[in-house]
C-alpha cells in the first residue's frame, strides 16, 4: 500500500512538473527564491513594528526567529530520519522531469521552505488578525501556496513532502501563537 501511495506521489510530481514551459521557469526559479521575499519581509517587519508596541513588536520578532530556528531544526531531523531522496536526486526521475538549473538538497522529506514559510504565515496571521487586515492575512497564505508549489514545479520535492511540510508549519505556527499567548500574556489590540 505505501508503495502504491509513493507511485502516486511519483506520477503526480512527474505530471505537475511537466506542465512547465521553459518560458515559466526564470519566473519560477525567483518565486523559490527567498531573497526574491526581502521586500515583503522588510514590509511586514515595518507593518509590525508600526502597529505594536515595542515590547510586542520584540516579542514577535523573537518568536518568528525562534518559531523558524524550530521548524527548520525539526525538519532536517526528519529529513535525517526518512532519507527519502528529492525527485532531483533520484535517477530514475531523471529522465521524466524537465531539467532546471536548481540547487537541490539530498533528502526532501519533508519541506523545509513548506513548513518554515507556513509556520510563520500563520503565526502572522493570528497575530493580525484581529487588525482587521484581511488582505494581509490573505496574501501570506496566497504566498506560502505559491512558494511552496515553486518547489514541486522545479522537481525538488515530491507532493507529499510539500503536503506534510505545509500540515507541520500550520501546527507549529498555531502552538507558537498560542504559547507566546498563553505565556507571555501578548495580546493584540
Amino acid at each position: 500500500m505505501l508503495e502504491q501511495f509513493l507511485k502516486y506521489d511519483r506520477d503526480l510530481l512527474v505530471y505537475l512538473n511537466n506542465l512547465g514551459s521553459d518560458n515559466w521557469d526564470f519566473l519560477w526559479l525567483n518565486l523559490t527564491d527567498k531573497i526574491t521575499y526581502i521586500p515583503f519581509f522588510l514590509f511586514i517587519i515595518y507593518f509590525i513594528y508600526k502597529k505594536f508596541s515595542l515590547r510586542e513588536f520584540l516579542l514577535i520578532l523573537t518568536s518568528i526567529s525562534l518559531l523558524i530556528l524550530f521548524t527548520d531544526q525539526f525538519t532536517n531531523l526528519i529529513k535525517d530520519s526518512f532519507h527519502r531522496l528529492r525527485p532531483c536526486r533520484d535517477d530514475t526521475l531523471n529522465f521524466l522531469l524537465r531539467s532546471i538549473d536548481v540547487r537541490c538538497g539530498k533528502f526532501g522529506f519533508f519541506s523545509a521552505h513548506a513548513a518554515n514559510s507556513m509556520a510563520v504565515s500563520i503565526f502572522l496571521f493570528k497575530v493580525f488578525q484581529d487588525l482587521n487586515f484581511k488582505a494581509l492575512n490573505y496574501f501570506l497564505i496566497f504566498w506560502v501556496v505559491l512558494f511552496s508549489y515553486s518547489r514541486i514545479y522545479l522537481g525538488v520535492h515530491f507532493p507529499v513532502d510539500i503536503i506534510m511540510g505545509l500540515l507541520v508549519g500550520l501546527f507549529f505556527g498555531n502552538i507558537a501563537y498560542k504559547l507566546v499567548n498563553r505565556f507571555v500574556l501578548f495580546r493584540t489590540k
